[in-house]
């Protein structure tokens, strides 16, 4: 994203991810891809991150402690109708709630760099 002074400002993303192994990866990729990254282990938890920080993309896993992923995305849609929403999940595709994208798990690095080019085009940096 550039702002009107020319700088780049880093895409923002919050990944709600309950399994650390997975949200590490992604926070691996998103970084180095140039995302200013935050991440969640619970829908509740994603809640009160993204009222300190509006990201710009939210990556919500659907099987999540507490709160499910689906409700998760609801909330985002109303809270933050301007952030673009990433579905992940092991579950089919077919019983994903309706996102801007989604990211079947396993994923690799270039899936994951696709999909922010495609989610956002133009807001990752190089």
């Amino acid at each position: 994203m550039s702002n009107p002074g020319g700088t780049a400002t880093a895409m923002r993303v919050l990944v709600v991810e309950d399994s650390e192994e997975q949200a590490g990866l992604l926070r691996k990729h998103l970084e180095r891809a140039g995302c200013s990254v935050t991440t969640v282990g619970t829908g509740e938890g994603a809640i009160a991150a993204y009222r300190s920080e509006s990201p710009d993309l939210a990556i919500i896993d659907l099987v999540l402690p507490g709160m499910s992923g689906a409700d998760l995305v609801l909330r985002v849609r109303s809270d933050l109708p301007s952030c673009k929403i990433v579905v992940t999940s092991v579950l089919d595709a077919f019983e994903f709630p309706v996102a801007d994208a989604i990211l079947p798990k396993p994923f690799t690095g270039a899936q994951i760099l696709a999909l922010l080019d495609s989610a956002l085009p133009g807001m990752r940096t190089p």
